[in-house]
């Protein structure tokens, strides 16, 4: 059979346990005041994949245990740390006390494209990400290190948050797993 798709059993997945024991990739999520538990359950589901450090889910922004947020999440809500936090500004500060940079995913003056960015090496970092109609609240984004836009071509310019995250995650981790084997290559 040509390209046969791969088993559950050959994934090499890991197990709850292996999962927080694991050394997470130096990225935080913040996600401020999002609105659709699906977005919610398909965030954490893309923060496991990636091995994401921590989630902040902040103001409206709904927690687990919610049946809509585990039908997209399919157990990610076990594995990924998380914690609520009612101002997504105090998070920033906090964060940013603890040497984390703090990038806002937003459409602003001054914005860094994301195929532009470029993760320095040993930096952990947090990416907030808006509400589904208003975005980033404006006083974070003013309070944020930086600010990453999403390169968008179309009309539209404008992405889900679920895929706004996906996308943004797997740009980061690209680019830190790199700078990493590149340091460990260069260290021998």
């Amino acid at each position: 059979m040509k390209n046969r798709k791969s088993k559950n059993s050959e994934l090499d997945r890991k197990s709850v346990e292996e999962f927080k024991e694991a050394e997470k990739t130096p990225i935080i999520v913040i996600l401020d005041n999002i609105r659709s538990l699906n977005n919610i359950g398909s965030v954490f589901r893309s923060a496991d994949a990636f091995l994401i450090e921590k989630i902040y889910l902040c103001g409206i922004t709904a927690q687990p245990p919610h049946k809509d947020i585990q039908k997209t999440a399919l157990g990610a809500t076990e594995t990924v740390a998380w914690e609520y936090a009612e101002n997504t500004l105090e998070v920033l500060e906090k964060l940013q006390q603890e040497k984390t940079k703090v990038f806002s995913i937003e459409q602003a003056e001054g914005s860094v494209m994301l195929n532009d960015f470029k993760a320095q090496p040993g930096e952990k970092i947090a990416v907030v990400f808006g509400n589904e109609v208003k975005g980033v609240q404006q006083k974070v984004v003013s309070a944020s290190d930086g600010i990453i836009e999403i390169p968008q071509l179309g009309s539209k310019h404008s992405l889900n948050i679920a895929v706004s995250v996906g996308v943004v995650l797997w740009d980061l981790f690209s680019k830190i797993t790199t700078n990493n084997r590149e340091q460990s290559y260069m260290a021998h």
